[in-house]
């Protein structure tokens, strides 16, 4: 079993910072590409910035140049940077990877989301 845990959402000012973290654990072999997904109320979940295994790293256009997707694979975490937020940025924020694991199942594992407040 495998599981991902979200951390580090909250209320923040426009104009402000947070950091987000999504911590994997588990039965695990390796974790190939994870993301960074956010639902806000009423909208469908989008796509928010994923990072490979080899560390590229892909953005929503939405979101370049103010939030920086990272990971740590000896940690079996990874991180998202949000800078200069906005209140558009107001979502539930969820992780996501595809996890192999030591039985070499493979599986795209979601964590529970972390809310995200940017007050105006």
């Amino acid at each position: 079993q495998v599981q991902l845990v979200e951390s580090g959402g909250g209320l923040v000012q426009t104009g402000g910072s947070l950091r987000l973290s999504c911590a994997a654990s588990g039965s695990i072999f390796a974790i190939n590409g994870m993301g960074w997904y956010r639902q806000a109320p009423g909208k469908q979940r989008e796509l928010v910035a994923t990072i490979t295994s080899a560390g590229s790293t892909n953005y929503a256009n939405s979101v370049k140049g103010r939030f920086t997707i990272s990971r740590d694979n000896a940690k079996n975490t990874m991180y998202l940077l949000m800078n200069k937020m906005i209140p558009e940025d107001t979502a539930v924020y969820y992780c996501n990877a595809e996890i192999t694991t030591m039985t070499r199942q493979e599986y795209i594992v979601w964590g529970q989301g972390t809310p995200v407040t940017v007050s105006s």
